[in-house]
């Protein structure tokens, strides 16, 4: 059998057992929650991502990453280069189940696997080359970064961003908590996206994997349901 034949079989032959075990764990879940997983997951993309960069206080974290749940943001990105993270399940009201979180240690690794895959760097930061929220192109997919409370972005965020955006604002406040700016951008954005004709959904093999990662996390027992599956 020639290689390029022998490699389609496999590939094809690994993602029959994924269907396979994914249609054995959904056997477990009432036909509502499989029915909502694919509602939600008909709206999620990986158009755009956001990452955050040593944010102090817990919650500002967890609140972020329920405003990416929300509104269809399957991707957070967590740098913790000064300060660690867990999340605040109180504040994330269950998103982290729902949001996959990857987490760096240092702003230059998240750079780096961030632009490996293609996404444009936006800092969110009032610059004198930014862009109003409104004005932003969304065609092109991105990565928003939102800095600390007290400090912002570091300066190698802004030195390697490849665009800066802001929000608007007409008050005397010249700033927002980074949790309430993540939401506004997030909403604005992704709201322009979904009424766009740009190719902005998960794929098959995307939607398959969460379709399996979320039956998982919704099985309490998914050890034990595992082992019998296998045979172990």
């Amino acid at each position: 059998m020639n290689s390029w034949r022998i490699i389609y079989f496999w590939q094809n032959y690994l993602r029959m057992i994924d269907f396979a075990y994914l249609e054995y764990l959904e056997g477990f879940l009432t036909e509502s929650r499989k029915s909502k997983f694919l509602k939600v997951l008909a709206t999620r993309t990986n158009h755009f991502t956001v990452a955050i960069e040593d944010v102090f206080q817990l919650h500002n974290t967890s609140a972020v990453m329920r405003s990416c749940e929300v509104f269809g943001i399957q991707q957070l990105n967590v740098v913790e280069e000064k300060f660690g993270k867990s999340i605040d399940k109180e504040i994330a009201m269950g998103a982290q189940k729902w949001v996959d979180v990857n987490r760096f240690e240092s702003i230059s690794d998240c750079i780096h696997n961030l632009k490996s895959k293609g996404y444009r760097i936006i800092a969110t930061t009032p610059h004198e080359n930014d862009c109003l929220l409104d004005d932003f192109d969304i065609g092109q997919p991105a990565a928003l970064f939102f800095g600390t409370e007290r400090d912002g972005l570091s300066k190698e965020v802004l030195d390697q961003a490849d665009g800066f955006l802001k929000i608007p604002m007409v008050g005397f406040t010249e700033s927002l908590n980074i949790s309430v700016s993540a939401a506004i951008i997030i909403q604005n954005l992704m709201s322009r996206l979904h009424k766009s004709d740009i190719a902005w959904a998960l794929n098959e093999d995307e939607i398959l994997e969460k379709r399996l990662d979320w039956a998982r996390k919704s099985i309490k027992d998914i050890k034990r349901i595992e082992a019998r599956y296998y045979n172990i």
